[in-house]
């Protein structure tokens, strides 16, 4: 049985799981966006799995990137710190997106 959902209906499942604080509120229609995307591409129907997302997903600023991941930024100006880390995350994962809040992507 395969039940269609939308935005608002993403956004539900991560409220009622009580993860609705792992990404922003412009986090989440990003992901949403992102797995409607990889739907369509692979032509394979992906279930929504919350907690799942949580493990694999990560929404994080630049630094927090750069610190859970050796990344040296030290010294950069916030510009050329954004690229060295999304760099390095083109090098070992996918982006999904950005927020104002920092990077989407999948952990490593």
């Amino acid at each position: 049985m395969k039940l269609t959902i939308n935005v608002s209906d993403f956004r539900d499942a991560f409220q009622n799981s009580g993860s609705q604080s792992q990404f922003s509120y412009e986090g989440q229609d990003i992901l949403f966006d992102y797995f409607e995307q990889l739907e369509q591409e692979t032509g394979a129907e992906i279930e929504l799995d919350v907690i799942s997302i949580c493990c694999d997903y990560s929404e994080d600023t630049v630094e927090q990137i750069a610190d859970s991941y050796d990344i040296d930024i030290d010294g950069m100006d916030e510009d050329d710190a954004q690229e060295a880390v999304l760099e390095y995350l083109n090098d070992n994962t996918s982006v999904v997106g950005y927020t104002n809040f920092g990077i989407i992507y999948q952990q490593f």
